[in-house]
């Protein structure tokens, strides 16, 4: 099978040995987004809400540069340093998914990259 590396401005470039998503027929793998600007890549880390926000539209950057979108996701892993942020995570992740939700873990970690808060990745099935 073909994969078709996928990569885009809209969303922070990789740090490391990796692509932002693998497209292997209509299966998208998105990467691991951390709270990153794009255009700076810093972190956008004021409050966590802020992080959480920025995850999500690196995500929707990187489904649309494969020809999807956020609806597209099949399954959905967010790590998070505080579990305590779940709650946040639910509210804000409604403003970007809506029903049907994809399937979903939340997996409490001790540490992220740079020092984020939150980190999703995600797998898409395209139409």
């Amino acid at each position: 099978m073909t994969r078709e590396i996928i990569q885009t401005d809209a969303a922070p470039a990789a740090i490391g040995t990796y692509s932002q998503a693998v497209k292997c027929g209509n299966t998208v793998y998105l990467s691991g987004q951390i709270p990153l600007d794009p255009q700076t890549m810093t972190l956008l880390n004021a409050t966590i809400e802020d992080e959480i926000h920025q995850v999500f539209r690196n995500l929707a950057a990187v489904a649309q540069a494969s020809g999807g979108s956020l609806a597209d996701i099949a399954k959905l892993n967010v790590f998070l340093t505080d579990l305590a942020h779940f709650a946040k995570v639910n509210e804000i992740m409604g403003q970007y998914i809506k029903p049907p939700y994809p399937a979903r873990a939340a997996i409490g970690v001790a540490s992220l990259p740079r020092g984020a808060r939150v980190e999703a990745d995600a797998i898409l099935v395209l139409g």
